[in-house]
């Protein structure tokens, strides 16, 4: 998805790949392939760069700073370090004075059971590296109520300290009665200009991502300016530079609506694919932009309302097409404002295979048009 905002910008990329078929090896030539901890193959492949970034966040910082070597690294692998390590954000953000929710640094489930104490059952428990998407994250409730939860997070501390090196304790966290979640979504250049779009609401069904509405409705423009402060303030604090996506929740605390910062994304998010049609520029030339130093495209939206919804992959494999190349002209047929991405991913159940966007002035409808698509797309509905 970046590479058009690339081809007019008149820019030339290149991916080091996970595999052949990942969905930028289809676009981008050359995508040599190599895994992202092989730091011979990271150098090789930066030494041909004038800039890298990154459409993850877990390349190993011995990669990243063997390739700032040679070259530019955006963002670089100390700001990049909050957004791999759940631990080290908690501890940067707090002292930042980011609101957060509690947490704490458990090693077993008796430190576990402490902390539970304090911040009241249930807990959530996380790996502070390698999850994402809802993996990674136990939900522990109260041991009275349910007592296979804290069996499962003891299995959780075996398996974590079987891990190569050192891998440290796990992260508790209070478990927050949110009102909904929303996403503030930044860019940041080097020399220290920054962007913000709409803050907007995000829908998440099993931990993925479902559907993401801009601007949040109902969002106080109070709350709404304070979300996106708070998201540049995490930029300037870390020194972020590119998209930076801060995963917020919506809570209620006595009468008063707030944000609480829950993950951190350094790349172009999810969150953020509704400005490639809704936005006057798009996260992804945004973020190109951001890490070449060059002056920042406005975020301002092009329509009232822009609604993303996410083609999952289906449950039933029966409810499946075969190609999902042929489900579209349906879509594209019975809807020509539709916007479809694929990307050409191998359908599994919950996958993102792609995304649908919609975008005018009344909220119900360009909602309803959007779900209908992607719906259809992923064998969901066959009308």
């Amino acid at each position: 998805m970046m590479q058009p905002a690339a081809v007019a910008l008149g820019l030339r990329l290149r991916v080091l790949a996970e595999g052949p078929d990942v969905s930028a090896a289809q676009v981008i030539a050359p995508a040599p392939v190599a895994a992202a901890d092989d730091v011979d193959a990271l150098r090789a492949f930066a030494a041909q760069c004038d800039a890298v970034t990154f459409d993850h966040e877990h390349v190993p910082p011995a990669g990243l700073r063997a390739m700032a070597e040679l070259t530019s690294v955006q963002p670089s692998a100390d700001a990049l370090l909050h957004a791999q390590d759940k631990l080290v954000m908690r501890e940067r953000l707090t002292a930042l004075g980011v609101p957060c929710p509690r947490y704490a640094a458990v090693a077993d489930p008796a430190e576990l059971r402490a902390f539970a104490a304090e911040a009241g059952w249930p807990v959530v428990l996380k790996t502070p590296r390698g999850g994402y998407d809802g993996k990674g994250v136990l939900v522990v409730a109260d041991p009275q109520l349910d007592p296979t939860g804290l069996a499962t997070a003891a299995t959780w501390f075996e398996d974590w300290a079987r891990r190569p090196g050192e891998p440290g304790p796990l992260l508790a966290e209070e478990h927050v009665p949110f009102v909904r979640e929303l996403a503030a979504l930044v860019a940041r250049s080097p020399s220290g200009q920054a962007a913000a779009w709409p803050v907007v609401e995000t829908v998440q069904a099993g931990g993925v991502c479902r559907e993401v509405v801009a601007p949040a409705p109902g969002l106080d423009p109070d709350l709404a300016a304070q979300a996106s402060r708070i998201a540049l303030d995490v930029a300037g604090g870390l020194g972020v530079t590119g998209v930076l996506a801060v995963e917020l929740f919506e809570v209620e605390r006595d009468g008063r609506r707030e944000v609480l910062v829950n993950e951190l994304a350094m790349r172009p998010h999810n969150s953020g694919h509704w400005s490639i049609e809704g936005a006057v520029t798009s996260q992804f030339e945004q973020h190109l932009r951001a890490v070449l130093d060059l002056p920042l495209g406005s975020p301002a939206p092009r329509a009232p309302w822009t609604v993303m919804v996410n083609v999952l992959g289906p449950r039933e494999v029966e409810t499946r097409h075969e190609d999902l190349y042929r489900s579209y002209l349906h879509v594209m047929a019975h809807d020509p404002g539709v916007k479809v991405h694929l990307y050409g991913k191998e359908q599994r159940p919950g996958r993102k295979l792609g995304h649908v966007t919609v975008y005018g002035d009344d909220l119900d409808t360009v909602r309803d048009r959007a779900r209908h698509a992607a719906a259809f797309i992923a064998g969901e509905i066959d009308e």
